[in-house]
């Protein structure tokens, strides 16, 4: 085995965390739909990127 090539997992690191913080940042300020934003927040954490897409997708209430 070779060694881990960091130069390639240290920015699918960052936009990873990057966008669970946006998620987060959302919940907080957003009106949320279906489940409770605290839910949200740890669904959006156990399943990166699945989670956040979920949220953005389903469990944000349109501002339209």
């Amino acid at each position: 085995m070779g060694s881990v090539p960091w130069a390639a997992i240290v920015p699918l690191i960052v936009v990873a965390l990057g966008f669970v913080i946006y998620c987060w940042v959302d919940i907080a300020r957003s009106q949320v739909r279906y489940l409770p934003k605290w839910a949200w927040a740890i669904i959006v954490v156990a399943s990166v990127p699945l989670g956040g897409l979920v949220y953005l997708l389903v469990g944000r209430e349109s501002h339209s």
